[in-house]
């Protein structure tokens, strides 16, 4: 047999990495070539008409269901494909990069599934890129292992019987792959990503029982969704495995893709797993949206905008009735606290938390939920069990009672907290804090006791960029303006200098990080994704 022609993709400023040709292999570059002279050209559409309704959204300041897909609503009798072995009971699902020793970890977790990310909790350096896939192959294979070089700790794979289920998590249509090229046009992260995963596994985890399963993040229409079908059926029958092998589960993270969850799921019925109920993201698409509604508009502090918030618990009802409707999967949000090991107070509260958050979405119909940390695994496995017992699900409870009208979602205005110096002062700390972790190539990164990822970089700059141009008053009686976020974010850097040390604030990216944030926080045209000018800033 003649070997495969070499790839057409150029791998452009690109420092080579260990093992890379395990994963950069002529007949991967050509399939993920393929998919970018099929797809990319839709994918550019896509995101035109993103724009196109945002200006809409800009003019009207409101959002409605789709008339013309009233049909598929109304339509009782299509259903998602049945949920394989593998993916039917999600009770718990723990998120994280594809380091070596998160994917170690995450499979030994005692969690259901792994969403395991190339997205929000990964820098897109081209080692994490390249490697990260690198690391599930050799999970797969059982060939990975892992030695903490500063305490000397060894991690094996537990048996495969215990290991997590892998949702492999891409990254969003709006972010390209620098590295990768074709004729000078970088190909789509998500095509990059999607591509080499499921060229080099799909049918090793075929023979493993389990399959291709995704989460499909950043989605704000149904035809985004039908998009991603229509590559998954092109996939399918490029490396011959049967049509319905894949499973994508898609993050409701979007205000427009709330409108829009029926439509999603009918799109990808053959290949639907199931809906997501995301926060952080959520919170910033609204306010990405509607930034120029005015003063009904205007989100507190992040941390007062909980679950039980009236638009966002008609956003989760409608969820959960809706993938039940349709045979689907509701899944719920993270816990994303980080234990202290120093502080057992702090833990006990948040414990409490988090054990609180999780017995709600059980008692309300989600079939499972996320956490940042495996000692959290037990505390939302506890919630579920005690709702499912021995069921691997709950998609047998409708929701027949849930009723949301179309104002709900959006309907900001019923909550009576307002913002505070306190929040802005903390969006500007996460804010610094993350990026300037971001631009050292860390997408997960553990501030003030919580996990954070790029969502939080985003609800926080676009939070001080909301207020400002709101014109809101705090409760000490100071403005939010640029100049007061300036102040403030020059406070942080100096309280981080002196936290740190010069040597290691010199040698960090804490000025740059500081920049970055003040730019996309008070620039008068507000960028859409923070991290396309920071990818841009990215090294490596």
């Amino acid at each position: 047999m003649s070997a495969p022609a070499p790839s057409p993709l150029a791998i452009v400023d690109a420092e080579p990495l260990p093992r890379q040709d395990e994963v950069l292999t002529d007949a991967a570059l050509a399939f993920v070539a393929e998919l970018h002279r099929n797809f990319t050209p839709r994918r550019d559409e896509l995101l035109a008409r993103r724009a196109e309704r945002r200006a809409e959204i800009a003019r009207t300041s409101t959002l409605d269901f789709l008339p013309e897909t009233a049909a598929i609503r109304a339509d009782a009798s299509w259903q998602v494909a049945p949920a394989p072995a593998a993916l039917n009971d999600r009770r718990v699902e723990i998120t994280g990069p594809t380091d070596r020793k998160m994917t170690i970890n995450a499979l030994n977790s005692g969690a259901k599934v792994w969403l395991a990310d190339f997205e929000d909790a990964s820098a897109p350096t081209w080692e994490n890129v390249v490697l990260g896939q690198l690391n599930l192959s050799d999970a797969y294979t059982r060939n990975i292992d892992f030695t903490d070089e500063r305490t000397g700790k060894s991690y094996a794979l537990r048996p495969a019987e215990e290991l997590a289920t892998v949702v492999m998590r891409p990254r969003g249509w709006h972010l390209d792959e620098r590295h990768l090229q074709l004729d000078g046009r970088a190909v789509p992260g998500a095509l990059v990503d999607f591509g080499l995963y499921f060229f080099h596994n799909a049918k090793r985890l075929i023979e493993l029982g389990k399959g291709p399963y995704f989460y499909l993040p950043k989605t704000e229409s149904h035809l985004e969704a039908r998009l991603w079908n229509d590559v998954f059926v092109f996939a399918q029958d490029y490396v011959g495995i049967p049509q319905g092998t894949v499973r994508a589960t898609v993050l409701i993270e979007t205000i427009t893709a709330a409108y829009e969850m029926e439509e999603i799921l009918y799109e990808l019925r053959d290949h639907a797993s199931g809906l997501n109920a995301g926060r952080w993201d959520y919170l910033f698409s609204i306010v990405k949206n509607f930034r120029d509604g005015g003063e009904k508009f205007v989100l507190p502090d992040r941390n007062a905008v909980t679950m039980t918030a009236p638009f966002m618990r008609a956003y989760t009802e409608l969820l959960v009735r809706t993938c039940h409707k349709r045979g689907a999967h509701a899944i719920g949000g993270m816990a994303a606290f980080i234990p202290s090991r120093r502080d057992a107070e702090v833990n006990k509260v948040a414990f409490e938390k988090v054990k609180a958050d999780k017995d709600r979405e059980a008692h309300d119909g989600f079939d499972g939920s996320w956490v940042a940390h495996p000692d959290l695994v037990p505390i939302a496995m506890a919630s579920f069990d005690a709702v499912l017992g021995d069921k691997p699900n709950q998609k047998d409870r409708l929701r027949e009672d849930v009723s949301v009208a179309a104002g709900d979602l959006i309907a900001i205005d019923t909550l009576h907290a307002k913002p505070t110096y306190e929040g802005l002062r903390n969006a500007v700390q996460v804010g610094i804090r993350y990026i300037e972790a971001w631009l050292r190539g860390l997408g997960a990164v553990a501030i003030f006791n919580l996990m954070e990822d790029a969502a939080t970089a985003e609800i926080s700059r676009s939070q001080i960029w909301q207020w400002i141009n709101a014109g809101v008053t705090f409760e000490n009686g100071e403005r939010a303006t640029p100049d007061l976020a300036r102040k403030v974010a020059a406070e942080e850097l100096a309280a981080i200098r002196e936290e740190i040390g010069e040597d290691a604030f010199t040698s960090g990216n804490w000025q740059q990080a500081h920049d970055l944030l003040l730019k996309v926080a008070l620039d008068e045209d507000y960028e859409d994704f923070l991290t396309l000018p920071a990818y841009e800033q990215l090294q490596g």
